[in-house]
């Protein structure tokens, strides 16, 4: 018995490598301890994207040229109505760009429009892009129906 334990040495410590519980000659059984349990993971699907598990399908931005060209189109319509001094949305972005090619080594300063004009402008087409892809997929799939 004692010579079980002298043989038997901790992984890592008295081997070079470690070693698989099933390659170690000695082993001790007890009653009281449970012998070792491969861990499985209850949300695998055999054979699903390629044996591994993923949270999302494979294609979860379900891109759709749709999308983009109604969203665009959704977007640079009503932005272009003049509603600010009769002046657009579009029209303002449009001209500062214009204004700070003028000057075009130059970067544009921090105090100029062209910064609100740029961030409104692209803040207000994301949303569009985003309610859009929300509104297309949810209909093609029948999402509201439900």
């Amino acid at each position: 018995m004692a010579t079980a334990f002298a043989t038997s040495s901790v992984a890592g410590l008295g081997t070079a490598s470690l070693s698989s519980p099933s390659s170690r000659s000695p082993r001790l059984v007890s009653g009281f301890i449970k012998p070792p349990v491969a861990a499985r993971n209850p949300l695998s699907v055999a054979g699903a994207s390629g044996g591994k598990f993923t949270c999302f399908e494979r294609d979860w931005l379900r891109r759709d040229l749709n999308v983009i060209g109604f969203g665009l189109i959704g977007w640079i319509a009503p932005s272009s109505i003049p509603v600010i001094s009769g002046k657009s949305l579009t029209g303002l972005f449009f001209e500062s760009i214009g204004a700070e090619l003028a000057h075009f080594p130059s970067p544009p300063a921090l105090t100029s429009q062209f910064w609100l004009w740029l961030i409104t402008w692209h803040l207000g087409l994301f949303i569009t892009l985003t309610f859009g892809q929300i509104g297309f997929k949810g209909r093609t799939e029948d999402y509201f129906s439900k």
